[in-house]
């Protein structure tokens, strides 16, 4: 029976063993222990952060508080100076009023303020009145198109207060302001008011070309 021989490893083999990678040993590291002091000095500084974001707010609340005290303090201002200027206003234009409007062929005897509040709510600067007529003056520093539109609803709601009160005469509307441009001063002629500006020391009183709106 013949001997075998004992084999030899190939190279092909021993490439392969050389080619296998080392494995590399895991070190654990070992956690650091958290000490009494560490979590005081956490809580102090979560603390601190609170603090400092309930000062923030408490900052910011004052700050609004302050600038709504402005934002209000500014509109009183400027309301009593716009109150103060609309009294001047109808001083200057209102009261030679009767006077322009007779050579309209108009004669009235009686010149009043009104402020309806019985479900009409409506306020009126200047009221030239007699037994059959009366003409509702809406006063303004500067007339504009909103102002208009606003006294052609003011002089629906006056109308609609003379039915409720069985009050028969004719209302007519006009608008007087201190400064006029040609346009808003055509847009209020052609929805039948009258125009009231001043001239010098007097004021001029401008009648709709066409026929005067009758309430």
């Amino acid at each position: 029976m013949p001997v075998k021989t004992p084999m030899k490893k190939t190279t092909e083999n021993a490439h392969k063993t050389k080619g296998l990678k080392p494995v590399k040993k895991t070190v654990k590291k070992t956690p650091k222990k958290v000490t009494l002091d560490d979590l005081l000095k956490s809580q102090e500084e979560a603390w601190k952060a609170i603090r400092e974001t309930q000062q923030a707010q408490k900052e910011a609340q004052q700050a609004h508080k302050e600038t709504e005290k402005a934002i209000k303090e500014t509109q009183k201002n400027i309301g009593g100076l716009s109150n103060t200027l609309g009294s001047m206003v109808e001083r200057l234009l209102i009261p030679g009023l009767p006077k322009k409007f007779k050579k309209f062929g108009y004669n009235f005897n009686r010149l009043a303020s009104y402020s309806y509040t019985d479900g009409v709510y409506a306020q009126i600067d200047g009221m030239l009145e007699n037994g059959t007529q009366a003409v509702a003056v809406e006063v303004k520093t500067k007339l504009r198109q909103s102002d208009i539109d606003d006294h052609l609803v003011r002089m629906e709601k006056i109308q609609k207060h003379a039915d409720e009160q069985g009050d028969k005469r004719q209302f007519m509307g006009a608008m007087a302001a201190f400064i006029t441009d040609e346009n808003t001063k055509n847009y209020a002629l052609n929805n039948g008011l009258f125009v009231i500006e001043p001239r010098g020391e007097d004021v001029k009183v401008t009648k709709p070309e066409g026929e005067v709106r009758v309430w």
